[in-house]
């Protein structure tokens, strides 16, 4: 593999999806063979496009419209679902960024459940993709604290500033780490402690069959 440069495939959209693609251009081990993206996308898409790089629009991947000899899949920012046959078209499999210390907050909206349950640390984890909601194998984490005075913002703006001022990079920084261990032959694949998970659901959602986050909305209201 050292001789020859690892075909990656990205999945993904907006500005981190762009920053996961430029660090993969950056890595001279790496050939970006194609994307999935928006047709609309500002980011990732225009810099694919500059790049000369085939774009396959979102909603449209699957095994027979990903490209042949792919060795990784990435997702990024992505809402495509990588089904079963293209995680297996990828000869080395698919790794994706979720923010969170995975086996917990699993889900949609990660960040802003550990806004609202006033988690004093979280993180984000680079981890290997299978059938399951962020229930993959791990590759590689890091932790970060949560700065107390986001637990009095809106939620949702909370969130939004975390991620832009920590789990972003961090999942860029977990990214190039991991794609350095997979070019030097290091699979690193720490199976999630199912005993810890949870799992909360979209806040986009306002699903009256989830009473526990009426109650959280309710709770942010009056205190």
């Amino acid at each position: 593999m050292k001789n020859d440069k690892l075909k990656i495939f990205i999945s993904g959209q907006k500005y981190f999806g762009m920053e996961v693609l430029r660090l993969c251009l950056q890595l001279n081990f790496i050939e970006v063979v194609g994307i999935c993206c928006p047709i609309d996308d500002k980011y990732i898409g225009k810099l694919a496009s500059i790049n000369k790089i085939p774009i396959i629009p979102s909603g449209t991947l699957n095994y027979d419209s990903m490209p042949e000899g792919v060795d990784l899949g990435i997702t990024a920012h992505s809402f495509d679902y990588i089904g079963k046959r293209s995680r297996y078209k990828a000869r080395l499999g698919w790794i994706g960024y979720h923010p969170s210390l995975l086996p917990r907050h699993r889900g949609k909206s990660s960040i802003e459940w550990a806004i609202r349950m006033r988690d004093a640390i979280t993180g984000g984890t680079v981890f290997w993709l299978n059938g399951g909601i962020d229930r993959g194998d791990i590759a590689s984490q890091e932790f970060c604290f949560v700065n107390p005075k986001l637990y009095g913002l809106e939620p949702k703006k909370a969130a939004k500033r975390l991620w832009e001022s920590e789990l972003q990079n961090i999942g860029l920084r977990l990214f190039k780490k991991t794609l350095n261990d997979i070019n030097q032959g290091v699979f690193i694949r720490k199976p999630q402690e199912k005993e810890f998970s949870t799992f909360e659901p979209s806040t986009d959602v306002k699903d009256v069959f989830k009473p526990d986050l009426l109650m959280i909305e309710q709770f942010s209201v009056c205190k």
